[in-house]
């Protein structure tokens, strides 16, 4: 089992920078995942801790071992991939013990490693089938059997729930949860899925263009967060955002001079800037009497069963409130909702950097 550093690394390809100067600290037995939208850089990442990947400049330590020039399969690292990558000619049994042939393992402790494996993945009556036998998820577990059976010094995981359909995607998640506290080994996984990352991870790195805009625990990154761009992209469905400024003493909403009910440390800080972004999360509205909310007319209704979406225009901004199922307003119903106290954030209206 290994810790990881990364220290100002930097990935280009030609003249584009995909990585611009990034540094990161994985400690031993961690799970950790990259999140972020599509071409942030965190697959790129993943690529150059696996060694299949190289680095244009900085360094990476896997343990105490500078692993920069080091090949893949010299480095004790098992990848699983979104494509699960099996043999289709082996049985189950074959494509989990195939590294460990190559590397001379004696067969006794082949077989037991990959019994192992094999129980605690749940794929003991599929040893002797083919992949093309199997569905999607057992494939995927096939395929975290092989990385198991290496005992590697860490784990790394490429997006390796998107060909599953969504209650797949949950079983298998959740097992591979569990197993990161059986095998207390390093774990590092890639999603863009960032429910993924907020029910998995034991921290989160929030990717933005090669960059780290946050590295943290998940109910910080969620509850905390540093800017508004990590906001934006954690929570589901996302943050809403108006914008607010500080007039007469109270705080309005720049578009339509609505006024905004803010606990007094977010009012000290709206005073002190004048005018920021306001952020309030859909399940962060309330219902309110008239004189107490902000007045809004229903655009459309979710119902989801655990509770229901309400779409609203405010401020020129399209915005939604997650509420109790038992509210079940119609289209065109005007009601009443206000910001729970001490759930709002405001964001620089320049930078989008968190007020504190």
């Amino acid at each position: 089992m290994a810790s990881i550093s990364i220290r100002n690394l930097v990935k280009r390809y030609g003249n584009f920078t995909v990585i611009p100067d990034l540094n990161l600290e994985i400690a031993d037995h961690e799970f950790v995942v990259f999140v972020g939208p599509s071409g942030c850089g965190k697959s790129t990442l993943l690529r150059i801790i696996a060694g299949l990947e190289p680095i244009s400049s900085g360094d990476l330590y896997i343990g105490d071992k500078r692993v920069n020039g080091v090949q893949a399969a010299q480095r004790d690292i098992a990848m699983v991939f979104q494509d699960y990558a099996l043999y289709p000619h082996m049985k189950v049994y074959d494509n989990m013990s195939f590294a460990l042939e190559l590397r001379g393992v004696p067969k006794a402790e082949i077989d037991a490693r990959v019994k192992r494996a094999a129980a605690l993945l749940h794929i003991e009556p599929y040893l002797d089938r083919k992949p093309k036998e199997l569905s999607g998820g057992q494939r995927q577990r096939v395929a975290m059997g092989r990385a198991i059976v290496r005992n590697p010094k860490a784990f790394l995981f490429d997006e390796p729930l998107s060909n599953l359909d969504a209650k797949l995607r949950g079983q298998v998640r959740a097992e591979i949860k569990a197993l990161s506290q059986e095998l207390k080994t390093t774990m590092v996984f890639v999603t863009h899925d960032q429910i993924e990352a907020m029910t998995m991870a034991d921290r989160i790195v929030v990717l933005q263009s090669g960059t780290i805009q946050q590295y943290d625990t998940p109910e910080t990154v969620y509850e905390r967060p540093a800017n508004q761009f990590v906001a934006g992209f954690i929570g589901s469905p996302a943050m809403n955002f108006f914008p607010v400024e500080w007039r007469q003493e109270r705080a309005v909403l720049s578009q339509g001079g609505t006024a905004v009910a803010l606990d007094g440390d977010a009012a000290s800080r709206l005073r002190q800037a004048g005018n920021a972004v306001l952020g309030i999360r859909p399940e962060h509205f309330a219902l309110a009497a008239d004189a107490d909310g902000i007045a809004i007319n229903v655009r459309l209704v979710e119902p989801l069963g655990s509770d229901t979406l309400i779409h609203f225009d405010l401020a020129g901004v399209s915005a939604i409130a997650r509420v109790d199922p038992s509210l079940r307003p119609k289209v065109g119903d005007r009601i009443s909702l206000r910001p729970q106290p001490g759930k709002t954030h405001l964001f620089d209206a320049a930078n989008g950097q968190v007020l504190r």
